[in-house]
């Protein structure tokens, strides 16, 4: 009984509100809710696309980007096969960029260039992809709740709007620049893999272009270079470091940051010597002294003039004796095992009794 008390309070607070309220909400078929001041219900709606879009645009002239998003979203809804939707598109990220929603802003934008490629201003809407891309880049709050609660940044969005800016117009001026921001903002999800891939795909499909090519090996080089400061024994991050460098000296010799590029190499074969060592001493700790010989001569391969190759030539002389000895036994016991086998084998055959052929029935 209570429950249809309070159902019954609540529908007669709402139908008080609504005959109250100075701002109502209004419905279209096909357009969806807008928001209509009081005594202005109608007034901007138009009866052709032409007359709707430039109503619109006045409206956002003026600043009254309310009006102007609601003029703009109906040419769209209204008339979405016109010569006026694409414009109109246009105007709707160029409304919610005034209003500080980039996101919205954004999808527009993208809208305007998916369904309508023969824009007239499709390089300026690139460009304003990507000017919103950049403030996200740049740690920009993201927001949810309708647009309206701020979250947290996300370069992992971020790298989605570079990577459809880059699909949008690849061999355009903003394509290889989105392409290494994509980069960009993989390292700063630290994900250096991804972002490894994302500067080799510049360098790939940009090589004719020296200036972008040559950021993006390097970049990549220096991408493996901190996966590999991030990893204590994993080794490889190390050598792909090494060789993305190593191709980039070749490629640009005369680049400025091929100094820069050989400290990498030598930093990185320096760790590769100490871990190295470090496993060398696993191997030594649990006396399995030939395989802790092996990685402390992968020391002096990795690096003979780091500070770690001293110590693993020390090691590598004072284990040779102990590794010989350790040898000499595991032998004498695999001989012996193999002795007992032999011993076992032949007395299973002489105890055993002899299996007779079975006998034929005669005259068979």
């Amino acid at each position: 009984m209570n429950r249809w008390l309070l159902c019954l309070l609540c529908a007669a607070g709402i139908a008080s509100f609504a005959r109250r309220c100075p701002a109502p909400i209004i419905f279209r078929p096909g357009e969806g809710w807008t928001y209509e001041p009081v005594g202005q219900t109608g007034k901007w709606e138009r009866k052709s696309a032409k007359e709707q879009l430039q109503t619109a645009q006045e409206a956002f002239d003026r600043g009254d980007y309310g009006t102007s998003t609601k003029s703009a979203n109906r040419v769209v809804k209204v008339w979405p096969l016109s010569d006026y939707a694409g414009p109109a598109e246009y105007l709707l990220g160029r409304n919610y960029e005034m209003r500080g929603f980039d996101e919205k802003a954004f999808k527009a934008y993208q809208r305007a260039l998916t369904k309508y490629p023969k824009l007239p201003n499709y390089a300026e809407v690139l460009q304003r992809e990507m000017s919103i891309a950049n403030r996200f880049l740049g740690r920009q709050w993201f927001r949810t709740l309708f647009g309206y609660l701020p979250i947290a940044p996300s370069m992992d969005r971020t790298a989605v709007m570079l990577d459809q800016i880059v699909d949008n117009g690849p061999y355009h001026a903003t394509g290889p620049i989105a392409q290494m921001q994509v980069g960009i903002a993989r390292e700063k999800q630290k994900d250096y893999p991804k972002a490894v891939k994302a500067y080799q795909k510049a360098a790939d499909n940009y090589y004719d272009r020296p200036e972008i090519a040559s950021d993006a090996l390097f970049d990549a080089g220096m991408a493996w270079n901190r996966q590999a400061k991030r990893a204590e024994y994993d080794q490889s991050a190390s050598a792909r470091s090494i060789d993305t460098m190593n191709d980039f000296k070749a490629l640009y010799p005369g680049d400025k940051r091929v100094p820069d590029a050989t400290s990498v190499i030598l930093d990185l074969k320096t760790e590769q010597a100490r871990g190295a060592f470090e496993t060398a001493r696993f191997y030594e700790r649990y006396r399995r002294y030939q395989g802790a010989i092996v990685y402390y001569n992968e020391v002096l391969v990795k690096d003979s003039k780091s500070q770690w190759a001293e110590k693993a030539r020390e090691r590598i002389e004072a284990l040779k004796p102990r590794a010989a000895e350790q040898m000499r036994k595991n032998a004498e016991a695999d001989k012996k095992r193999l002795d007992a086998t032999r011993a076992a084998g032949k007395s299973t055959s002489t105890n055993s009794p002899a299996v007779l052929p079975p006998k034929l029935p005669e005259g068979k």
